[in-house]
């Protein structure tokens, strides 16, 4: 069957998708990413081509909604949350298996779409960056890091099986730095395939490893199958699943850090000899891709975008979740953490979105409610008018770039009067886990005649080639002139976040809780 042809350049999605898993189901592709500390979590995508995508569902709105997820009495789960998850389909269902690194649990989700509903259980276990194998009617689990086990579940999905089997299968001990994890199995043929992320050892560098057996009991022999980085930085590019389209053609959709801009998917062609895989072209992945369109002309909604905020938030989830998936806000949006929505609204006869504060905090990392959105490299600006009437004395709120690194613009009041301001923060503790708990360096304030305001986030990453640093700019916008604010502030990705950088629309109180703010008319530019 000859099919129309899609054309893209890899990296897939300009914005960070990372630890993604694939799978082809009827025609469709569906790929899930992790979500970490954003709310709704757990998101899928779905394609028709392998290079174009558009949200097709979030699975959980909660996960156990602790006080962490929830960022109440001052805990957190940044770089935390879900990580790594396994999509499979099965029988007539879908199954997304993960672990929380905050509760220290695995999760199972099951639903008959993958629009939902979905039902949640949990294994008994911790089973780290796992992949779901159904065969010859039982369930297993690979994960793991350095040392890759195995392990046969009960019937009910709820645990081991006792007397099951459970064998450690692959090992990277002596690995001075990452081992290997990041775990996709597979049964092709009559040979089990175990793909994993690790890096070399004479360096750091991401490289994916193949191990293959004639069964789950033999030998898994193998070793590195891929090791490019496409010209960007020596980042190299690993983790994520194979995939079988139309026609036999197997593609990796794996991905690759970006900086500051996040870890960002790369589809990789992949070659099935009726032994083992070959990746890439040449041992290469390509700029220029090229696949199968199995809907030619369809129209992708947006993974990214503006929002005149002028919808009554509930009605639209009810009508039309796909793409008002956030608590029934623009799917392309998500929460900071889980939300508190008696504090969030939506006028949208005004077309205004309305934070209001429920205590004080110390800086942008414990502000609840922070609505945020992916940002697109190589670079991307953002803007939004800022109504402050509602701020108190104390009070902060504005544009942020939401990272472990920061640039904050926006309205601040102070004395009862409103002034703009910029303020950045870098975290120097030295330690890459380390979440920064100190306040934000206000780098620049100028009195306002009124209490409202529009400012404007711009962003600039490294693209490999004319730039290598990753920076942001905050401006003013006082008619249609622009005018700077604050200095140029860099951006690292940290391993605080685990994410990265967002836009991020925020009010915070430091003095008083109950203060307010409205965002209206947020404009997205690529």
């Amino acid at each position: 069957m000859n099919h129309s042809k899609a054309k893209g350049t890899n990296p897939l999605l300009k914005m960070d998708f990372p630890d993604v898993d694939v799978i082809f189901v009827d025609g469709t592709f569906y790929l899930v990413t992790t979500t970490m500390h954003f709310f709704p979590g757990v998101q899928i995508l779905r394609s028709y081509d392998l290079i174009h995508w558009e949200h097709a569902a979030y699975v959980c709105e909660s996960i156990d909604g602790t006080d962490a997820q929830r960022l109440e009495n001052g805990k957190q789960i940044y770089g935390k949350g879900m990580w790594a998850a396994s999509l499979r389909y099965h029988e007539g269902l879908f199954y997304v298996v993960f672990v929380c690194n905050d509760t220290h649990k695995t999760y199972l989700y099951t639903a008959p779409a993958v629009e939902g509903p979905w039902k949640k259980s949990t294994i008994e276990g911790f089973y780290h960056d796992c992949s779901l194998l159904f065969d010859e009617g039982k369930a297993y689990l690979v994960y793991g890091n350095r040392d890759v086990w195995l392990t046969e579940l009960n019937d009910d999905l709820t645990g081991p099986r006792e007397g099951g089997l459970h064998r450690m299968i692959v090992s990277d001990a002596g690995n001075p730095s990452l081992g290997y994890e990041g775990s996709h199995l597979y049964r092709i043929g009559d040979r089990y395939y175990v793909f994993f992320i690790h890096s070399r050892r004479d360096r750091w560098r991401r490289v994916e490893a193949m191990f293959s057996a004639d069964s789950l009991e033999g030998e898994f022999t193998g070793g590195d199958v891929f090791d490019d980085d496409l010209g960007f930085m020596g980042s190299g590019i690993a983790q994520g699943g194979i995939v079988e389209g139309p026609e036999g053609v197997w593609n990796a959709v794996l991905f690759q850090d970006r900086g500051a801009a996040g870890r960002i998917p790369v589809l990789v062609p992949v070659t099935y000899t009726g032994e083992t895989f070959v990746f890439g072209t040449d041992g290469k992945a390509a700029e220029e891709i090229e696949t199968a369109d199995l809907r030619p002309g369809y129209a992708y909604a947006p993974l990214y975008g503006s929002d005149d905020f002028r919808y009554d938030p509930k009605a639209k989830y009810a009508e039309d979740p796909q793409h008002f998936g956030c608590f029934g806000y623009r799917s392309f949006w998500q929460f900071n953490h889980e939300p508190d929505l008696s504090l969030v609204s939506c006028d949208a006869a005004k077309g205004e979105l309305r934070i209001k504060t429920d205590r004080t905090v110390t800086n942008i990392f414990h502000a609840k409610n922070i609505l945020t959105q992916r940002m697109l490299a190589p670079g991307c600006a953002g803007e939004v008018t800022l109504d402050g009437t509602g701020l108190r004395d104390g009070d902060f709120a504005g544009l942020v770039t939401f990272q472990g690194d920061y640039l904050q613009v926006g309205i601040r009041r102070k004395d009862g009067k409103y002034y703009a301001f910029a303020a950045t923060y870098t975290n120097e503790s030295g330690d890459v886990w380390a979440l920064g708990e100190e306040p934000a360096v206000l780098r620049e304030e100028i009195p306002l005649e009124g209490s409202s305001l529009r400012v404007r986030l711009e962003v600039s990453f490294a693209d490999g080639k004319t730039r290598e640093t990753d920076s942001a700019t905050g401006y003013l916008r006082m008619g249609e002139e622009l005018r700077r604010i604050g200095p140029e502030q860099g951006l690292r990705f940290r391993l605080d976040h685990f994410t990265g950088c967002r836009f991020g629309l925020f009010v915070m109180s430091s003095s008083e809780a109950g203060g307010a703010a409205g965002f209206s008319d947020f404009r997205y530019e690529a």
